[in-house]
């Protein structure tokens, strides 16, 4: 009989810590706000994004700061918007991006990994045709010049 109760106890125990394990692993929806740093998977350039509430539930990104002189006059486009927070899926969803240099718009959706990371899914038609990169968070803006929400 002590055995059990010991099992049911310990069932008990998991079962509760698991629960909480969930409830922690749920992103609000601002966790998202902050500075990033992206290459460029088309040409490798590096440059820095921030991400902001434009209000409304509405998440817009801006290009901060970019390495490569021939690409400055980006510095300040307002890349991507109309990204929104699913709490049910804990994700953020249906951003549209624009690139500058290439025809037509991309879709995106996004999420926050474990290691503070953004796990930045884009798209062009269906998620399928698409490829998935990781942005380390950064604490700081690169280029003060540049003036955001």
């Amino acid at each position: 009989m002590r055995f059990y109760r010991r099992k049911i106890f310990v069932l008990i125990f998991f079962f509760f810590a698991g629960i909480k394990t969930v409830l922690l692993a749920q992103n609000k929806p601002d966790d998202i706000v902050g500075y990033y740093l992206n290459e460029d998977p088309f040409s490798g350039a590096i440059s820095q994004v921030y991400i902001y509430n434009a209000g409304n539930g509405i998440y817009e990104g801006i290009v901060i700061w970019v390495n490569e002189e021939d690409r400055k006059k980006y510095e300040g486009l307002v890349f991507m918007k109309d990204l929104t927070f699913n709490a049910k899926e804990n994700e953020w969803q249906n951003a549209t991006f624009i690139y500058p240099g290439k025809n037509g718009k991309f879709k995106a959706y996004m999420r926050l990994e474990k290691n503070g990371q953004l796990r930045v899914r884009g798209y062009w038609g269906i998620s399928m045709l698409g490829k998935t990169l990781y942005w380390p968070r950064e604490q700081q803006s690169r280029n003060p010049k540049i003036k955001h929400p």
